[in-house]
């Protein structure tokens, strides 16, 4: 599948989807806590847990039905769903039935990673800059999230922030029915391609795969969901518009977004392990700077780890590719993602309770040392030997 073919744009757009809606809630945590009667917004975090905890656990079921079933008829379900959910978000009027259709829209959402990158990477010939470009796409999501969210709660209320892209995605959904080929059979019965590695190779492989997608997943709902708010404490007095914070939040993220396109590329070229230790190096030193830091330094550390962060993403995808067969890939990555995510969505519950409780300075150090084990635990990928064993078969 070509990179520019209208297939493979909406299944970019769809990560962009996939990312913004899930981030819509807390860049406009502070509004809704505010109609709903919360004294503050770190009351209102927990509501949302049930998203991020079916993010990940329905990406069991998703991947499954994404090789067995088809990623096609997959990809439908995940666009309509995610457009109706975040309608129905938009009608909520408390914090309990928010929760639910909270919830609603992410079991939807866990549909995109294990079944819209395998169909994808399927036949890329540059799967490292194809999974970039699909990284970029999602990260940027992000910042539209913070953008658009910021003005939408501004000038229409924090409900037309969720209704409008609800609407969007609908869109897509039907565009992509117009123009996303039929598939043929199912990849779980495609014909087999073969990877020589010994099974305590591989089992090493998938054990680091999952840590670093567990500590890597922490780290990307930490920052996420509580860079907003952390933006807002640490420029009180110098910057106190919501929509000028949003701005600034999405330039972060809009930066640090096209870290995952220059990692994709040098995946291409370089041995994975070597370049996946200098990225994940020098998360904790600016994580730990950024625990002290206020105004414009909080902003410039704070882009800085975004990129360190984001340009983590793509490895476990790009080690997905190499090593394993395109028949089960979005059974595996769903296996992945559900036992990562699972764990990962703790971080949103965590979030509002430990900010209140020890401030923004204790969890970015909390985040530094999660930093630290996703470096030791990526000392333990084997080396390019086995790697380029992995790279003989086609993706």
């Amino acid at each position: 599948m070509t990179q520019h073919s209208p297939t493979s744009l909406l299944l970019n757009v769809g990560h962009a989807i996939d990312h913004m809606f899930l981030l819509i809630f807390a860049t406009a945590v502070a509004s809704i806590a505010q109609e709903f009667g919360f004294a503050r917004w770190e009351d209102l975090m927990p509501y949302s847990v049930g998203a991020f905890f079916l993010f990940g656990i329905g990406s069991l079921p998703s991947g499954r039905l994404g090789d067995l079933w088809g990623r096609r008829a997959m990809m439908l379900i995940f666009f309509f769903g995610m457009g109706i959910s975040a309608i129905l978000v938009a009608l909520t009027g408390g914090p309990w039935s928010m929760a639910a259709a909270l919830a609603l829209l992410g079991a939807f959402s866990s549909i995109y990673h294990p079944v819209g990158i395998p169909m994808l990477v399927q036949g890329a010939a540059k799967p490292g800059l194809t999974i970039g470009i699909n990284g970029l796409a999602g990260n940027l999501g992000i910042a539209v999230a913070a953008l658009v969210t910021g003005l939408l709660v501004k000038y229409l209320g924090w409900r037309a922030a969720f209704a409008v892209p609800g609407v969007v995605s609908l869109l897509c959904g039907i565009a992509f029915a117009a123009v996303a080929p039929r598939e043929s059979e199912p990849p779980a019965r495609r014909a087999a391609r073969a990877i020589a590695l010994p099974r305590a190779t591989m089992v090493r492989i998938v054990a680091v795969m999952t840590l670093t997608a567990i500590s890597g997943g922490l780290l990307f709902n930490f920052t996420t969901n509580g860079n907003g708010q952390l933006l807002r404490e640490r420029f009180a007095g110098i910057v106190e518009d919501p929509a000028t914070l949003g701005f600034m939040l999405a330039a972060v993220y809009a930066v640090a977004s096209f870290a995952q396109v220059v990692v994709g590329r040098m995946i291409d070229r370089f041995p994975l392990r070597r370049i996946y230790l200098a990225v994940v190096l020098v998360q904790a030193p600016l994580l730990a700077l950024a625990a002290s830091a206020q105004g414009w330094w909080l902003m410039a550390l704070q882009t800085g780890f975004m990129i360190a962060i984001f340009g983590a993403i793509p490895f476990t995808d790009a080690m997905v590719v190499r090593y394993v067969d395109d028949r089960m890939r979005s059974r595996v990555t769903g296996i992945r993602l559900g036992v990562s995510f699972g764990v990962s969505s703790l971080a949103v519950w965590l979030l509002g309770p430990v900010v209140k409780a020890a401030g923004f300075q204790a969890l970015l150090m909390a985040m530094a040392a999660i930093a630290v084990f996703t470096l030791l635990c990526v000392m333990w990928l084997p080396g390019p030997e086995a790697e380029a064993r992995g790279a003989q078969a086609p993706a």
